[in-house]
C-alpha cells in the first residue's frame, strides 16, 4: 500500500493530497486488492446544450485501488482523475472547460471519488446474488469542494484475463450531478444544464 500511494504521489507531485485521498483504503485488510488500469478506466460526461443538443467528453489516465471481496459483500474503491486529460474532441473546447471558467486544472489539477458503502444484491433461498453490486455511495472532489454521490452499477464482474495474466474486475457505473455543487455554474442562466450526467469505466486488476 505504501508503495502504490508513494507512486501516485510522485506522479502528480502532490503527494499531501494524493496520500490524503487514497488513505481510505487502509481499513479494507480482508479484501483482495486491485489496481485500476487506466488504459480500460475513463469517466465520461453528457450535458444538454441549450436543450438542441448534448455535449459529451470524458477524462482518462485515472489511477487508483479496488478492493472487494464479493462473498464478504465488502467493497472500498478511490479514483484519482487528472483534470488535464479531459478530451472532448475538439481542443479548443477542452482549453474552456479546464479554463478558470469551468475546471480551472491549475488550481484543482485533479478530481476524486473515495467510496463509503457499497451495496449488494440481497440473496435468495438458493443464494443467487452473492457479490452482486448495486450500487456505490462515496464522496466526490472536484474544484475544490467534496459533496456524496451514488453510482448506480450497470454492470460488475471479475475473471480472469489471459492478456493481464492476472483476475480483473471492473463495471459500469453512472450518475447524475448538479454542477453547482462544486461551484461550476458558467453559462447556466443563459440555458446549459445545471444537470451532468456521468458514465464511469473501472477496470482493475489483482495485485
Amino acid at each position: 500500500m505504501s508503495h502504490f500511494l508513494s507512486n501516485v504521489a510522485a506522479h502528480y507531485k502532490k503527494p499531501l493530497l494524493s496520500i490524503a485521498l487514497l488513505a481510505g483504503l487502509i481499513g479494507s485488510t480482508h479484501a483482495t486488492t486491485y489496481l485500476i488500469v487506466p488504459d480500460n478506466s475513463n469517466a465520461r460526461f453528457e450535458i444538454d446544450h441549450f436543450n438542441t443538443s448534448t455535449n459529451t467528453g470524458g477524462f482518462y489516465n485515472i489511477t487508483g485501488q479496488l478492493q472487494y471481496d464479493p462473498d464478504a459483500k465488502i467493497g472500498n474503491i478511490s479514483v484519482v482523475i487528472p483534470v488535464n486529460s479531459l478530451n472532448t474532441g475538439n481542443k479548443a473546447f477542452d482549453n474552456v472547460l479546464i479554463s478558470p471558467d469551468f475546471f480551472d486544472a491549475d488550481k484543482y489539477p485533479l478530481i476524486s471519488f473515495e467510496s463509503t458503502n457499497w451495496h449488494f444484491v440481497d440473496t435468495n433461498a438458493n443464494g443467487v446474488g452473492v457479490g452482486d453490486v448495486v450500487k456505490v455511495d462515496g464522496n466526490l472532489t472536484m474544484h475544490g469542494s467534496t459533496h456524496p454521490v451514488t453510482l448506480s452499477a450497470t454492470k460488475f464482474n471479475c475473471y480472469f484475463s489471459f492478456i493481464a495474466k492476472s483476475q480483473v474486475c471492473g463495471g459500469d457505473f453512472t450518475t447524475t450531478i448538479d454542477r453547482r455543487k462544486w461551484d461550476i455554474s458558467k453559462y447556466t442562466l443563459l440555458g446549459i444544464t445545471e444537470m451532468v450526467k456521468l458514465k464511469i469505466q473501472i477496470e482493475a486488476a489483482k495485485q
